[in-house]
């Protein structure tokens, strides 16, 4: 059956390329755990971790149960951990599916363990990375209750300490006092653990930006995110305020969103279009409609505001973006019906990228990646 013309385009190979420029940079003393939450960052989990894994990648990181789940069924065969636990009552799926869970509270290691009893699992099998709370205030044991922690996985008969981690707030400020301050009390924290007489395989707690910007934090693994579909946050002086671009990695942007033209019709001067008539023609003009909407995750601030690329040039959104449909101006761009139309991406010198969608919504490439929605289909293309 042929589809509604909407659709994105995943660059298999613009992801290993940017997998491969991130370990090379951090080689040889640190271990990629390729970050795969949230669908890939609205790219696609099974299919980006299975480009990874035929990369070299062996660590993959999601946020839940279910999303390990599913890469396990997609034939991901590397450690996958759970970056936010698991829900009582999942213990079991945990061990059974041979998931990596985060953990903080003791009550996580009460249930492992009575699972991993249930199921006949040897000793020490089960591993776990701890998260230490260094300043978020989300996840994490708190420094204060890190001395019990400790002490349950020191008398755990099952689970077994593998890593050690927490999460940066800042890194994206590059002279900001905020990491430096939990950086201080992670490797406190780490001073602790290696005098409990424990000793985890892995310590980390560097993401996309800490990557970029701080080769201390990389400790022996580091969690690209973001960085791993070409984007990163711009890197910010808190002493001048101003951009840092030294930092900064030649990645690609693995996704291209597009769409194609349905409908044209000309109008006359003073032509009210769309919803709440929030754009007025001025002058007669040409107007295409897209068969795209804030229902596939096309955000409704760029109504009035954003733009497109059809036939090589820029054409303006006009009126607002409503759930199935969007209305661009091509007065004077020769096009016709069936006429591609990139949302995302680059036709020749014109380019298009999540950053500038996130500009109009007023909030981050991350947030309009992963908003895609699930009736846009997945094209992986080499």
């Amino acid at each position: 059956m042929t589809m509604r013309p909407t659709w994105a385009e995943i660059s298999l190979t613009a992801l290993q390329h940017n997998y491969a420029t991130i370990r090379d940079y951090v080689a040889p003393g640190a271990v990629v755990c390729a970050v795969v939450k949230a669908n890939a960052y609205g790219h696609g989990a099974p299919a980006c971790a299975k480009a990874l894994q035929a990369e070299g990648a062996k660590w993959f990181a999601v946020t839940s149960v279910e999303e390990g789940t599913e890469l396990r069924r997609a034939g991901i065969r590397g450690r996958i951990l759970l970056l936010s636990g698991f829900w009582r009552g999942q213990e079991e799926a945990v061990i059974e599916h041979a998931l990596t869970p985060a953990v903080w509270d003791w009550s996580h290691i009460e249930l492992l363990e009575n699972a991993a009893e249930k199921l006949d699992k040897a000793p020490q099998s089960v591993p776990v990375h701890l998260k230490v709370d260094t300043g978020m205030a989300r996840l994490g044991t708190s420094l204060s209750d890190l001395p019990q922690m400790l002490k349950a996985l020191q008398s755990a008969q099952f689970v077994m300490l593998e890593g050690f981690f927490s999460h940066l707030a800042s890194a994206d400020v590059l002279d900001g006092p905020e990491t430096e301050a939990q950086l201080q009390r992670y490797d406190d924290a780490v001073t602790q653990v290696i005098e409990s007489g424990l000793s985890p395989l892995y310590f980390h707690v560097a993401n996309s930006a800490a990557i970029l910007s701080r080769e201390k934090t990389w400790k022996n693994m580091v969690r690209p995110g973001i960085s791993l579909y070409g984007y990163y946050l711009p890197f910010m002086s808190a002493i001048t305020g101003q951009p840092d671009h030294s930092h900064e990695l030649p990645v690609k942007p693995v996704l291209a969103w597009k769409t194609r033209i349905i409908s044209l019709r000309d109008v006359g001067a003073r032509q009210p279009l769309g919803y709440s008539a929030a754009y007025i023609t001025q002058a007669p003009a040409r107007i295409a409609a897209l068969p795209v909407g804030y229902g596939d995750g096309l955000n409704r601030q760029l109504s009035n505001r954003g733009r497109v690329i059809v036939r090589g040039d820029y054409a303006n959104i006009v009126g607002n973006v409503s759930m199935d449909l969007t209305l661009i101006d091509v007065t004077g761009i020769p096009v016709e019906v069936g006429d591609e139309v990139i949302l995302i991406g680059e036709a020749g010198k014109r380019s298009i990228t999540a950053w500038e969608h996130a500009g109009h919504a007023q909030t981050i490439p991350y947030e309009i990646l992963c908003n895609i929605s699930a009736r846009v289909p997945r094209i992986y293309v080499e």
